[in-house]
């Protein structure tokens, strides 16, 4: 009896010894499936120029206003408004029939003038041989001579008056001119325009195949300037200055500053500045706002993270260190500009060799474990 009594036993004890390695076994492996792997990047030190951000905005390397000078209904407009028209096309075109006819009269006036001048130098010729067998005064000969004075003169009056109105009649057609796109108008065709007191905007050429981008500096950027053309690296960047605009662009765009303002503004403390960027596409246009990023100086150990890897909050700007323990560390940083398109320049907050949480940033949280996969290779260019 006692002998069933201690097989019984032993069995019982084998079982809850069974049941609680098989326990330990799956705590085990929850424990481990509860730790999630996550992405980690170091923190890279590398040699980057750091740029200061102005406001601009873009003109035209040409722009010019079309303006009727005369008086009259306006007869054609471009149909092709917004386009590219080629220098000397007619653009616009008002009534001329009462200029060219101004033409014909200052003709007329001019061969009636010439008419009488000839005469008056064969009546002054004639009147000087005369004088040579004093067939007349000398009196007579210097009233003849004042006449051909007087028909030269007129003549010399007639061909002003009529390069005048031919001029005039000219302020009939408006071409182009430059090569450039030009821009609606808000006067129809039959509208009467009133040039002659003071000429009437009818529309604007703009030749943007190259655009100027201006904004202004204050003192302090001037010295910076000046310090980055003795410095080769950022003397050649002056070059090809980055810009940014707030509508997204087909390409990036660099400017080649060309104009330096020799005065300071008295009223506003400021020196304009001027670069000139290429536009093949036709893309930019003059009026556009956009931000010029200046090379400032050069940053030999600046750090790098990932702009994606930093998120935002009440705070500011932050990301989720991991620590040696493998532990997650909620970390408040200051952030500088973005270099390589995709990486952000810290100034505060990290240190070179940090571990941070590359992605996934919402499966993480301040002091929970993990087990960390180093992704930093994978990003490096």
């Amino acid at each position: 009896m006692s002998t069933g009594k201690f097989k019984i036993s032993a069995i019982a004890v084998m079982s809850v010894m069974l049941l609680a390695a098989s326990g330990c076994r799956k705590d085990k492996k929850e424990a481990e499936q509860a730790v999630p792997v996550i992405d980690v990047a170091t923190v890279r030190v590398d040699s980057v120029v750091v740029h200061s951000e102005y406001p601009g905005y873009l003109t035209a390397m040409r722009e010019v206003d079309l303006v009727a000078r005369v008086d009259g209904t306006l007869t054609s407009k471009p149909s092709n408004a917004g386009e590219i028209v080629r220098e000397g096309t007619v653009l616009y075109t008002i009534e001329p029939t009462q200029y060219a006819d101004a033409v014909r009269q200052a003709e007329a006036s001019l061969s009636d003038a010439i008419a009488s001048r000839d005469y008056a130098r064969d009546h002054y010729a004639a009147m000087q041989k005369a004088l040579e067998s004093d067939a007349v005064s000398r009196m007579e000969v210097l009233q003849a001579k004042s006449a051909l004075e007087s028909a030269t003169a007129a003549v010399s009056n007639a061909q002003a008056q009529l390069q005048t109105a031919r001029t005039t009649l000219g302020y009939c057609t408006i071409r182009a001119p430059f090569t450039g796109r030009i821009s609606n108008t808000d006067f129809s065709v039959g509208a009467y325009l009133g040039g002659a007191a003071q000429p009437v905007k009818v529309g604007t050429i703009y030749d943007d195949s190259r655009v100027k981008v201006n904004f202004s500096i204050d003192d302090k950027t001037l010295s910076h300037i000046e310090n980055s053309r003795q410095n080769p690296e950022l003397k050649a960047m002056m070059d090809s200055i980055p810009l940014l605009f707030d509508t997204p662009t087909r390409r990036p765009y660099t400017a080649d500053m060309t104009y330096l303002s020799p005065a300071v503004d008295k009223t506003t403390g400021s020196m304009s500045v001027q670069a000139e960027i290429d536009n093949p596409d036709g893309e930019l246009h003059s009026g556009m706002y956009c931000k010029i990023q200046l090379p400032d100086a050069v940053m030999p150990q600046a750090l790098l993270v990932r702009d994606a890897s930093i998120a935002t909050d009440q705070l500011g700007k932050y990301v989720y260190v991991v620590n040696d323990s493998d532990r997650v560390v909620y970390t408040p940083i200051s952030v500088g500009e973005i270099v390589s398109d995709s990486m952000r320049v810290v100034t505060k907050g990290l240190r070179p060799g940090d571990r941070y949480v590359t992605k996934a940033l919402l499966k993480v949280r301040d002091g929970m474990t993990v087990t960390p996969r180093d992704v930093s290779t994978s990003h490096r260019r």
